[in-house]
């Protein structure tokens, strides 16, 4: 009896985004210049895998080192080499307010570790996991600089493109499951920027995964009529480097990240270790929180994962490394972080996770 052989982890791959990191975007709109110096981040401490010592040498990401900064709720900044990324920006304040949908609002309860968009060292380019307020804010939205290239979800795209008209973002890409793209920085001539140690030329590739913002059945269908909670993905952020010109086929994966985006543990998400037939994943960035609607007073329906999926999640994935984020941000979250310590600590695993306040950054190896 035969098996159907599994399907690939990518099925189709966009062309190549090209950035060239010596001459990066200005972040916002009204801005004429870089600041100089430009603004750095304040990493209030730095952690490395629970397990396997750092790496000796310099406080800065070397050219084999990668780092995840935790700036609050979804909000992460991912460097690799000469490449920076910026995850779900969202920079309000505690007390303010989102619109989630329909009747639905939330208050913000922790404030950001970076205070706005404008005190963020340049980035080459924006992942954003889907169109929602608590993670593309209003003022994000507003101060945005329409040039600044972003990748998102086909839904996302056409939210920032065709519906602003004329004030729409001019350099989106967006991904459908299990679709990808590859980011290869490029010097100003046009060429692809080699590593002056290796001599190979560093690229990150993102994909992206399934993820369900709201479970499945009746709820679902509905939602899908009325469009009140947007469609999601999680991404898988390959650093790595390539060989030719293309930067596709020739892709070579030195670390690899998943970052689970707002779902739930749901069924589409079993795909994912099936599709990567045993490559692992490197470090997991897991949104949990139990972010339930329409709000706290009337917790009526869960849309991101509690603890407990939580750790469905590691189980399933199987990653070396778990990071949580968006757990405590807003008061829609009913899931401590404190639920999935305990969560953790009773399936064993507290060897294989690291906890990041906001302000903090992972360091970790990129393989060679």
């Amino acid at each position: 009896m035969s098996t159907e052989a599994p399907k690939p982890i990518r099925e189709t791959t966009h062309p190549p985004l090209l950035l060239n990191p010596n001459k990066r975007i200005r972040l916002l709109k009204t801005a004429t210049h870089h600041s100089h110096p430009e603004p750095a981040l304040t990493i209030s401490q730095t952690k490395h895998h629970p397990t396997v010592p750092p790496i000796p040498g310099s406080s800065e990401p070397s050219e084999q080192e990668g780092a995840v900064y935790f700036i609050g709720n979804a909000t992460t900044v991912i460097s690799y080499g000469s490449l920076r990324f910026l995850t779900d920006p969202n920079f309000l304040h505690a007390g303010d307010h989102v619109h989630l949908g329909p009747g639905v609002t939330s208050q913000r309860l922790k404030d950001p570790a970076v205070p706005d968009l404008g005190s963020l060292p340049p980035v080459d380019s924006v992942l954003l996991s889907h169109y929602h307020e608590d993670h593309f804010d209003r003022e994000v939205e507003a101060n945005l600089s329409r040039d600044v290239p972003i990748i998102t979800t086909p839904h996302a795209k056409t939210c920032l493109t065709e519906r602003k008209r004329e004030d729409g973002f001019r350099k989106v890409v967006g991904l459908a499951e299990f679709e990808g793209v590859v980011v290869r920085p490029v010097d100003d001539a046009g060429q692809q920027q080699q590593n002056k140690t290796s001599g190979r030329k560093e690229a990150v590739r993102v994909t992206g995964m399934p993820g369900k913002h709201v479970p499945p059945g009746p709820l679902a269908l509905a939602n899908e009529l009325l469009g009140a909670v947007p469609p999601t993905n999680g991404w898988l952020v390959e650093l790595g480097w390539t060989k030719g010109t293309d930067g596709a086929e020739d892709f070579e994966t030195g670390y690899r990240i998943y970052i689970s985006g707002d779902t739930l543990f749901v069924d589409e998400l079993k795909e994912i270790p099936k599709r990567l037939q045993g490559d692992r994943i490197d470090l997991m960035l897991t949104h949990l929180g139990g972010t339930t609607i329409p709000g706290p007073r009337m917790p009526l329906l869960m849309v991101t994962m509690d603890a407990k999926q939580g750790v469905q999640l590691m189980r399933l994935v199987d990653p070396d490394v778990t990071v949580p984020i968006h757990f405590d941000d807003y008061d829609v979250m009913l899931s401590s972080l404190n639920d999935f310590k305990k969560e953790v600590a009773a399936a064993g695993l507290e060897d294989r996770v690291v906890y990041l306040d906001r302000g903090e950054e992972y360091r970790f190896a990129v393989k060679k």
